[in-house]
């Protein structure tokens, strides 16, 4: 009501200064005439078009460029009425006074309105004391002017941004805001020490990660200093960036990985509405899984998993995310056939994501009976199941182990492609394999590994100093592998884009550099020797096979050696009966007749295989 007042009384203001400017500062003579008739229609016009431009259903304390266009439009809007009025009813008076009205009146209310916005820059708590946290930020463009803003809106976090840091040439010296750009990159040591700068603030959301990992070894020579930066590009693109976003750089971002696009509609087509099962749905893939799932509102998701814990957590996460998904958690192993009858036929699932395996390399080493039931045994029981009950669709994570296996984890992944491939043809499920690196974060991957030692003050252990591995984001791998199950016609084997390889004892160094330690001085690496089955450098495709490509230039289609399904067949009698014979030596004899690539590695060989079988 306040602001309906004063807008009555800058209306007629408006008018009056409008036949002021218009006569050269003299009112002329029988002004009242020509005032008097126009009073209360252009009142009644303006405030009418005020109040169908809701600008008394703002909050001018928060007033930006938004709110002025609407008070632009809102004075149009009653200027525009006003002179059908003045056409319609012929009103005689100067027709200059409505554009010289249309001016004032946008200066006078919009002027009032921000006056309510400057007040409250300006008022309630004072600038930041002399013992505030002095932050410098990287990047003069959208994002670093909104984290900018975000600092001046929270005066009571007593902080004092510095200024900014850009490497365009005609940024410098410039202004946002009243903070000025000091500099470019390499003057970044210079501009911390001074001006006693407490934090930097990498704001480039399309920053590589070359360019992260130079500016924050710029940064690291000030050891005192804390490194921190804002994430992805959505939030800037959406104009919604908050101080909670702003976090440690991680070694993700030092990898500068792109963000993935997916065919949304592609993907919907097949998710939306349906039931999907997941098979993992607990462990680091699987609950991510689930989670890209949950956002193309599945009639029903069924996370099948093992651990109990594991399924609770990924369960009471997506409830509280997506109030109206319809979950249900499953416990039940791979291994266990009947479950998995009973678990189809009751829920009928169209899509499977089988993402339960065992994959801990060593481990499985020294356990190769544990890792044939699970990952070739427990692959068929949903592989058959899924075929039983009519699936849609069944898309199974493998692994860039499965190329040229050295070790009993990857050769029974191997052979796991190879029993989804040989179901394929007989079968109406489309049935489709996704190759992987190392996914970073995951469990038992080495980036927890390296945190927890640098936690305990060392040594990092780096098996060898030339061991590179490919590594994806969890979201990324997850991504794409939704994105292949909407390409796949069946019988696939997809292989993902995964970058350049990385050496492992670079991702130690940068861990530890970001924890703000120094290499050799604060923590040791330590080289320890390759663990067993372990190769030094992973492979995506054998030297037998090709690739065609896909729709998504992330995605491509691994040309495969053929197999006979007899012997397939037959290999997988021949270890049920080891299993059950519990000779477990010639479970390696068997895997290395059934894939031809497969040469365990002899190291290890010898320490566990006395026999000599191969």
């Amino acid at each position: 009501m306040l602001l309906l007042i004063c807008d009555i009384v800058f209306i007629q203001i408006s008018l009056l200064l409008s036949f002021i400017l218009r006569f050269e500062g003299t009112l002329p003579n029988g002004f009242w005439k020509l005032y008097g008739p126009l009073i209360i229609p252009i009142t009644v016009f303006k405030i009418g078009a005020f109040i169908f431009s809701n600008l008394y259903k703002k909050v001018w304390r928060y007033a930006n460029l938004h709110e002025l266009v609407s008070i632009i439009q809102g004075v149009t809007l009653g200027s525009v009425i006003l002179v059908g009025y003045v056409f319609f009813f012929r009103v005689s008076f100067p027709r200059s006074i409505i554009i010289l009205d249309w001016m004032t009146t946008i200066m006078l209310i919009g002027g009032s309105r921000f006056f309510l916005r400057i007040w409250k820059e300006y008022s309630g708590p004072v600038a930041a004391s002399q013992n505030a946290k002095r932050v410098l930020i990287v990047g003069a463009g959208d994002a670093g002017e909104m984290v900018l803003k975000e600092y001046k809106k929270h005066k009571e976090l007593n902080t004092r941004i510095v200024g900014f840091i850009d490497d365009d040439p005609a940024k410098l010296n410039l202004e946002i805001h009243g903070v000025r750009v000091l500099g470019n990159r390499n003057k970044i040591p210079y501009i911390i020490k001074r001006y006693n700068v407490d934090e930097v603030i990498i704001a480039i959301p399309s920053a590589s990660g070359k360019e992260i990992r130079e500016i924050h070894k710029l940064c690291s020579k000030n050891n005192n200093v804390t490194v921190r930066i804002l994430p992805g590009v959505y939030e800037i693109i959406n104009g919604d960036v908050s101080l909670n976003q702003i976090r440690e750089v991680q070694v993700e971002d030092l990898l500068g990985r792109e963000p993935v696009k997916i065919n949304m509609e592609e993907v919907a087509a097949y998710l939306t509405g349906k039931t999907v099962l997941i098979t993992g749905g607990g462990g680091s893939i699987g609950s991510e899984l689930c989670r890209q799932v949950a956002r193309f509102d599945p009639e029903k998701l069924i996370i099948f998993d093992i651990s109990e814990n594991n399924v609770y957590d990924i369960e009471l996460e997506l409830k509280e995310r997506y109030k109206h998904l319809n979950i249900i958690p499953v416990i039940g192993s791979i291994r266990d056939m009947p479950r998995l009858r009973q678990v189809f036929k009751k829920y009928r699932p169209d899509v499977v994501f089988h993402a339960a395996a065992h994959k801990h390399v060593p481990l499985m080493e020294y356990n190769p009976e544990e890792a044939v039931k699970n990952n070739i045994f427990g692959t068929r029981n949903v592989a058959l199941a899924a075929d039983e009950f009519g699936v849609e669709r069944f898309v199974m994570i493998s692994t860039d182990k499965a190329v040229n296996p050295t070790n009993v984890m990857g050769a029974t992944k191997r052979v796991a492609e190879m029993i989804i491939q040989d179901i394929n043809k007989r079968s109406k499920t489309k049935f489709v394999a996704v190759r992987f690196g190392n996914v970073l974060g995951s469990r038992g991957s080495v980036i927890p590994l390296f945190k927890k030692q640098i936690a305990q003050g060392g040594p990092v252990t780096v098996t060898h100093p030339e061991i590179t591995r490919y590594f994806m984001t969890i979201p990324e791998a997850s991504q794409l592998v939704i994105q292949a199950g909407a390409l796949g016609q069946g019988g696939e084997v997809f292989v993902l884009d995964m970058g350049k390889p990385v050496k492992i004892i670079d991702l130690a160094r940068d861990l530890i550099e970001l924890s703000g330690l120094k290499v050799g001085e604060d923590i040791e690496i330590k080289i320890t020797g390759l663990r067993p089955g372990e190769k030094l450098y992973e492979e995506l495709l054998s030297d037998k096979e090709e690739t065609l490509a896909t729709k998504h230039e992330r995605i491509l289609i691994a040309k495969m050696d053929e197999f006979e399904s007899k012997l397939l067949r037959e290999a997988l009698e021949q270890m049920e009966q080891i299993i059950a014979s519990s000779i477990s030596d010639y479970l390696l004899k068997t895997l290395v007749k059934l894939v031809a690539t497969f040469k365990p590695d002899r190291l290890h060989e010898s320490v566990l295989y006395k026999k000599n079988i191969i």
